[in-house]
């Protein structure tokens, strides 16, 4: 019952904390929008080559583009009192449908990015704390400078080059075989395929901080008191890595996990428009050469929800980890 308490107390905290937050946000991403040049009007005439006055004005009057500034703020805050996200000019249908149907995309794609960033950095950064100055643990802090140095855009560009083009092994873009009729595992095995290489991409830069992060705190770790107690009391060294040094090392990579969902998100954009990968990042990326300002304030505020959502979560890790957090909160 204390546990449940503590967390639904957090968990108030939590909302209480957001709201005003993701409020500010809001406002603030609505009114740096309205700095970028044209909207949806200007690029709708343009494409249909009928860019008169009287079309302008039309256009502007349907999607409210003509009303001030002000009065179109108060126009989306009233939507989002009423859970709507507007209207898309673009596509022509409400934007939180939109947002939902390209929404498990991006989801997907960050989970499998950031489980492999996570798993392997962690594996690659216990190998190089337990082979300290050796040569495994040079060797891969040369490949973690690598990964970190190089652009996602660029890694994503020479994996499809070497894997797509040159092996053929993998495909270059898309979700899933076009046409395809697969269903159960091989249904699964086929979207597998396809999610490797842009997972890959994104995963490499973070994979290279979490190497790096957790060799730096496993060696400040096995430097604790209670490290040298355990070892002098004959436990295993397995147990000994596992249960006293990783575990205690993995509080500040959580962190810098719940860190980055932000950063993830803002990278999708680049490995989903390289990757054709049908996601809120490639949705954002439309909506910018667009000018569909409705769907980049929805994708927006959906991301500031899930970095607040994520955060939270790992603080509930946190306290699972070490005890001691939940009770210092």
């Amino acid at each position: 019952m204390l546990v449940l308490k503590r967390l639904l107390q957090r968990a108030r905290r939590v909302v209480l904390q957001a709201v005003p937050t993701v409020i500010g946000i809001v406002i603030l991403n609505f009114f740096l929008l309205q700095f970028a040049p044209g909207d949806a009007a200007d690029v709708m005439a343009a494409e249909a080559g009928s860019a008169t006055v009287e079309t302008m004005a039309d256009l502007r009057q349907r999607f409210g583009l003509d009303l001030p500034v002000i009065h179109q703020l108060l126009n989306y805050l009233g939507n989002l009192a009423h859970f709507s996200l507007g209207y898309s000019p673009r596509y022509g249908m409400p934007v939180a449908e939109l947002i939902g149907q390209r929404l498990p995309g991006t989801l997907v794609l960050m989970g499998a990015a950031l489980s492999l960033a996570l798993t392997i950095g962690v594996i690659f950064g216990a190998l190089m704390a337990q082979f300290s100055g050796r040569l495994p643990d040079r060797l891969l802090s040369i490949g973690s400078l690598l990964f970190y140095s190089v652009p996602g855009f660029w890694i994503g560009l020479m994996l499809i080059l070497m894997f797509s083009v040159k092996l053929g092994w993998l495909p270059s873009g898309g979700d899933s075989t076009i046409g395809s009729t697969l269903t159960g595992l091989a249904a699964v095995l086929d979207r597998a395929r396809y999610i490797v290489l842009p997972a890959l991409s994104l995963a490499l830069y973070y994979l290279a901080i979490y190497a790096r992060l957790t060799r730096a705190a496993m060696l400040e770790v096995k430097s604790q008191d209670y490290v040298r107690t355990a070892r002098a009391k004959g436990v295993s060294p397995v147990r000994l890595v596992l249960r006293h040094i990783l575990r205690n090392a993995l509080i500040p990579i959580t962190t810098l996990a719940g860190m980055h969902i932000g950063g993830m998100l803002g990278g999708a954009v680049v490995v989903e428009t390289v990757f054709s990968w049908p996601g809120l990042g490639r949705l954002a990326f439309e909506a910018v050469m667009a000018r569909d300002f409705s769907v980049l304030l929805g994708i927006l505020l959906l991301s500031s929800f899930v970095v607040i959502i994520v955060n939270a979560a790992v603080d509930l890790l946190q306290a699972w980890l070490d005890p001691r957090i939940g009770e210092s909160r």
